[in-house]
């Protein structure tokens, strides 16, 4: 019984660290890009905006929220943000936007499909619409890369319909 203590004592206390970061405040503005970069790690890119530059800490494949912390001339933090909400989306401006555009306003994709019969690239991101369904916003480009169009639907990634035998 003392042998399957100590390691249930040890994985529980193991669990609970990981808890610690995950509830763990976030950056504050006026925070330097070095502190910002210790507390959340490595940006999965960064995007030159003006005279400032966005750090993006993008999802995983099936995650539903991505953020960008736009870092000031002065190096320090401006704001910090999840970007992938309704207002970001609806605010691409369809025949005017470019790629770059995109990546600034909502980072990359959670997924990339190109067209054999159409000359369209269509950009995929599955996210929490008004915080509580299940959906995917694809912004389509042209061979220029345009924003030709953008829709919304359900995520297919979470159709219990789809995963039955």
């Amino acid at each position: 019984m003392k042998r399957f203590i100590l390691p249930v004592l040890a994985a529980a206390a193991l669990s609970l660290s990981g808890c610690a970061s995950l509830f763990a405040p976030p950056v504050n503005p006026g925070d330097t890009e070095q502190q910002v970069v210790a507390r959340l790690g490595q940006p999965t890119a960064v995007y030159p905006d003006g005279n400032t530059h966005l750090l993006e800490y993008a999802a995983g494949a099936f995650g539903q929220y991505s953020y960008m912390a736009r870092i000031g001339p002065d190096g320090r933090l401006i704001s910090y943000q999840q970007v992938w909400t309704m207002e970001n989306f609806r605010s691409i401006k369809v025949d005017q936007a470019t790629k770059n555009d995109v990546l600034r306003l909502v980072g990359r994709p959670t997924e990339v499909t190109r067209y054999a019969r159409i000359p369209f690239e269509a950009w995929n991101y599955g996210f929490k619409e008004s915080g509580v369904w299940n959906s995917q916003m694809t912004v389509y480009f042209d061979a220029q890369g345009i924003v030709r169009k953008v829709e919304n639907g359900p995520d297919p990634r979470f159709d219990d319909s789809r995963m039955r035998f």
